[in-house]
């Protein structure tokens, strides 16, 4: 009797060898098919309720005392038999699709082996349950043998919250979106109270406040975001104060035909372009798109304040041309620019400018921006002047604790530095970006009655704001405000006297020059408080006091020149030549020809009303969807 029971213990253990031999091969195989390894060993898997699984797997070798039945011995040695032909026959079909395999070399993607073992399980035979354990076991690859996978790419600047920087909007989400197109819609609605009380109602110098004492429109955004098959556009329209205002500070429309300025007045974005898949990233867009020069954003929902310092209400909201924006990484941008010049629809003169852009956000509490201009001739009918500008800013959160009542704390500075070149011509005065330079074909003039001069002409200033958060965001708070210094008024924004536009200033501003050498200096400060019950709306309640080195904000008598008798106020068409007190235009750029002119006419020259001091009061509702 003990030969048979020896026969009957060796015969299981000879076919479990097989088996996990058997099974050693699976695995090989599988090892160019990375899903199939765990399809095997789910497939092999025993069911957690299979309980003749447990039966048939325990009593081998937990109970080597019994005695053996010869009747039992019998069948097992005929079921052993028939299970290692069986196995001698799967192995034969293994060889065969191995050689197949190899040669036929399939994507990683096919299941082949997968495919070559499923057939065990439709194998209704007891022995894949006393197997399945040391398969699955097998299957399991180690970390030496499995090649490391290459982790997915995310959107540029995506993997930190950026709503807390001055310029980006503060929405989490997006209100809707499709496979196709990403709207957006925003509206901007302010009262604006001025402690001058222009009679007029006329702002200057801003470029996002432009009526005293009265409710406006700011602007109305209908648009948004195309996107299908690495094809992008952009759209956002612009109605309201922004379709005129920001339209008259660009004077390059003038040259030329087809009125660019009525062509593109109500747009503020509109660009087509393409993406490419290289790096983490490059978009290729032409059309008209925003500027960021001077940090903040042209929409005031997007800012910590809602009116700027001069380093950003000065600066370009827009250009015109091409850009090209790469993404080496997740976290920084390189950005050129080939443009018509510096905010404007056309080119001024025959040059174009060129410039671009460098974010850079290495932590999520900090953003690094340097935007950089050159090459443009940007005076109208001055075509040998050049203009180069540098615009630099850091944005730091240095205090971030959500679960708190004052949960955030973070800061912007900005610093800017330009200037415009070119020497002076038989017609034409020069200008210096050095200090005012010897050049004796410089003509005479007011601050350089002897000539021989070419001035200086440059822009330098910064300015820095502070914000703070309360409330989970519900609540803001920003202190802050800059200095400039533009000699040569070449940035400084012309007040609307009578009409002014930059275009009209480029043939002669009677009132306030722009002439090389003109003197300004300018500082600013604000506070601003935000309500924001909603991440889709910002109630806002913000002072500004403004100050110029010379008379240049609307006082109490208005800018705008009277009608006949005195009444209505409104302009005369002539913005370039003094305007006389009884409403007509005197027709001449002198002061001199002016009081001649006005004084034949039984009247005499008016004058804007100019204060060297501003403070303004504002209550602004912004949405952003």
């Amino acid at each position: 009797m003990r030969k048979p029971a020896a026969v009957s213990a060796l015969l299981p253990m000879f076919v479990l060898g097989l088996f996990v031999g058997q099974g050693a091969r699976c695995y090989a195989q599988a090892q160019t098919q990375p899903d199939a390894p765990t399809k095997v060993a789910v497939l092999r898997e025993p069911s957690p309720d299979d309980t003749s699984s447990a039966k048939t797997t325990v009593p081998a070798a937990a109970q080597p005392t019994a005695k053996p039945d010869p009747e039992a011995s019998l069948d097992i040695a005929k079921e052993l038999a028939v299970m290692k032909a069986r196995i001698e026959q799967l192995e034969a079909e293994l060889k065969s699709r191995t050689a197949t395999t190899a040669s036929a070399q399939p994507e990683p993607s096919q299941p082949a082996a997968a495919a070559a073992v499923a057939p065990a399980k439709s194998d209704a035979t007891p022995a894949p349950a006393i197997a399945s354990p040391a398969v699955a076991a097998v299957q399991a690859p180690s970390d030496s043998t499995v090649a490391p996978s290459k982790p997915e790419k995310i959107a540029p600047f995506s993997d930190w919250d950026w709503t807390w920087l001055n310029g980006n909007p503060r929405n989490k989400d997006t209100a809707f979106d499709t496979k196709f197109f990403t709207p957006e819609i925003r509206a901007d609605v302010t009262y604006n109270y001025d402690f001058n009380k222009p009679i007029d109602n006329s702002e200057g110098g801003s470029s996002e406040i432009f009526r005293a004492n009265e409710i406006g429109l700011e602007q109305l955004g209908v648009g948004g975001d195309f996107h299908l098959d690495n094809v992008r556009a952009r759209l956002m329209t612009q109605f309201g104060m922004y379709s005129t205002a920001t339209v008259r500070n660009d004077p390059s429309y003038t040259k030329g035909q087809w009125q660019l300025n009525d062509a593109y007045r109500y747009l503020s974005e509109a660009y087509g372009g393409y993406h490419i898949n290289v790096l983490d990233g490059i978009n290729i867009d032409a059309g008209i798109f925003m500027s960021y020069i001077g940090l903040f954003s042209y929409y005031n929902y997007d800012n910590w304040a809602y009116q700027p310092s001069y380093v950003s209400s000065n600066t370009p909201w827009f250009f015109t041309g091409v850009r090209i924006q790469v993404f080496p990484n997740p976290h920084l941008k390189i950005e050129p620019w080939i443009i018509n010049g510096w905010q404007s629809y056309a080119s001024a003169n025959t040059r174009k400018g060129l410039g671009g852009q460098l974010k850079w956000t290495p932590r999520p509490w900090v953003n690094v921006i340097s935007n950089n201009y050159g090459l443009g001739h940007d005076d109208l009918y001055i075509p040998n002047r050049g203009r180069i500008h540098t615009d630099d800013s850091i944005e730091i959160k240095y205090y971030d604790h959500p679960e708190r009542f004052l949960d955030k704390l973070a800061f912007s500075f900005t610093g800017d530095m330009g200037c415009e070149f070119g020497p002076s011509t038989a017609t034409l005065a020069g200008v210096s970006c050095f200090g005012n330079r010897k050049d004796r074909l410089g003509p005479a003039s007011a601050n350089f009655p002897n000539g021989g001069v070419d001035p200086k002409q440059s822009f330098i200033g910064y300015m820095f704001y502070n914000r703070a958060w309360f409330k989970k965001d519900k609540f803001g708070l920003t202190l802050g405000g800059g200095q400039i210094n533009n000699p040569g008024r070449y940035l400084v924004l012309d007040p609307p006297i009578n009409g002014e536009t930059a275009s009209s200033a480029a043939i002669n501003a009677p009132y306030f020059t722009g002439n090389p050498g003109d003197p300004f200096k300018a500082w600013d400060s604000s506070i601003t408080f935000d309500y924001m019950p909603k991440q889709w709306i910002t109630f806002r309640w913000e002072a500004d006091y403004r100050h110029a080195s010379v008379p240049y904000w609307t006082g109490a008598g208005g800018v705008t020149p009277p009608g006949p008798g005195g009444v209505p106020y409104t302009n005369n068409g002539y913005p370039q030549y003094f305007a006389c007190n009884d409403g007509n235009s005197s027709m001449q750029e002198s002061l001199s020809g002016a009081q001649t002119a006005c004084g034949a006419q039984g009247s005499s020259v008016w004058f804007p009303d100019l204060r060297k001091d501003e403070m303004l009061v504002d209550f602004d509702i912004m949405v952003k969807f």
